[in-house]
């Protein structure tokens, strides 16, 4: 909407305020409104629930949008994706600058300096995770342990993945051995559809037992990768950093004061400055090269998810040791109706010739040989050793080529 100034003053038109566009009820936009939420919703403003764990153990439950979670935290979208309980990932532990990004089983969870962000949920692990990481970081205050707070965090986590994978595969083998033995006794339709359903559960848990472990192999191969875990010492070297620099500023600006005709020295104040990035990047150096702590804490773990894997591997063998006797089994059945159709075929073969000679002294001819009545008989007697003496060479012959146990 346009509105002229007067006549007499300016021809050029003005815009209107926002306050004096027509609106539909008088009292807002409303359209717009909706327009807006409805957008913003299908880009992600969607707020969600989060659990807010503090270095006190103090847990408070907050809710945040992807956008306030990203600058909060200063994480790419990509990372929150792996959060995200609407897609399905594998687990993952990224190291980030201010972030350790955790997405172990039902943990999702960002790990930072001085706080947890836990993704709220009904699960009792992430349950568990928020009332256990507050008694162990209570516990802590008294003990005088020195392991930082993010590897607490990150230690709870693995511990409670571990932990649930490894009763899963307990379960799992104290489930699938009965129904093995019972299924290499008596093979049935039912035993064969609930080991089938046994060996998907297995596999699917293999998949995820090995991704974790994968996890965790890669970040004990990378140096750079767990020393960007070290949220604590890169947090306090930034501020001993800023420190030093106001306290290098304050001195130069001291040493500005004592004489305002000559300039400042270069010199001394890059003096002063220049020790304190060194400080700050040998610092960064350090926590490189020296990662034991880190390295020992993933290195348990490493050993607990290789266990469970192993015993998972130990029952894929022993569900393919059972197939395959299965399938000797079936095998050997299958030799064994073979051989009693090979010698049923011959025993027909047999009777077959014996027919053909009834069936011709049964035709309707005339002959000599029907003037006595006891040549029936010697022709019956003669056919049957005849095709006797048949069946019996033919098993002599198969017995003599070893084709048949006989």
């Amino acid at each position: 909407m346009v509105k002229y100034s007067k006549l007499g003053e300016s021809c050029i038109p003005e815009t209107a305020s926002y306050d004096e566009i027509p609106k539909p009820d008088g009292a807002g936009n409303h359209f717009i409104q909706g327009f807006g939420a409805s957008a913003m919703k299908k880009r992600g403003f969607n707020s969600r629930s989060w659990i807010q764990i503090d270095r006190s153990g103090k847990s408070q439950t907050l809710a945040f949008d992807k956008f306030t979670l990203m600058r909060r935290c200063q994480l790419p979208a990509r990372d929150l994706r792996l959060l995200d309980p609407l897609f399905v990932y594998p687990s993952t532990i990224l190291g980030r600058e201010k972030a350790i990004v955790v997405s172990l089983e039902q943990i999702r969870c960002i790990i930072m300096a001085d706080e947890v962000l836990l993704m709220n949920s009904l699960d009792s692990s992430v349950l568990y995770y928020e009332s256990e990481l507050g008694q162990r970081l209570q516990a802590s205050k008294d003990q005088n342990d020195d392991l930082p707070f993010e590897f607490k965090a990150l230690e709870l986590a693995l511990e409670l993945a571990s932990a649930s994978l490894e009763s899963q595969a307990t379960e799992l083998e104290i489930e699938i051995y009965p129904v093995l033995d019972e299924l290499a006794s008596t093979i049935s339709t039912i035993n064969l559809e609930h080991v089938r359903r046994l060996k998907s559960h297995l596999l699917a848990l293999t998949y995820r037992v090995q991704k974790i472990r994968d996890e965790i192999e890669h970040l004990m191969d990378d140096d750079g990768d767990m020393a960007e875990m070290y949220l604590t010492q890169k947090e306090d070297g930034m501020e001993a950093f800023q420190s030093t620099v106001r306290y290098s500023s304050s001195l130069e600006f001291c040493n500005t004061g004592f004489s305002r005709s000559a300039p400042a020295s270069p010199t001394f104040s890059t003096s002063i400055i220049g020790p304190s990035k060194d400080d700050s990047s040998r610092s960064s150096l350090n926590n490189g090269s020296h990662v034991e702590e880190l390295e020992m804490l993933l290195e348990a773990y490493f050993v607990v998810t290789d266990n469970t894997l192993s015993k998972l591997s130990s029952l894929k063998e022993y569900i393919d040791d059972t197939e395959d006797f299965i399938n000797i089994k079936l095998d050997n059945v299958r030799n064994q109706l073979i051989q009693f159709e090979l010698l049923l075929t011959a025993a027909t073969f047999v009777v077959t010739i014996f027919a053909v000679v009834t069936g011709v002294f049964g035709m309707n001819f005339q002959d000599s040989v029907f003037d006595t009545p006891s040549n029936f008989n010697w022709v019956l007697i003669l056919s049957g050793v005849f095709c006797g003496v048949l069946y019996l060479s033919f098993l002599l012959y198969v017995k003599h080529k070893r084709l048949l146990p006989l």
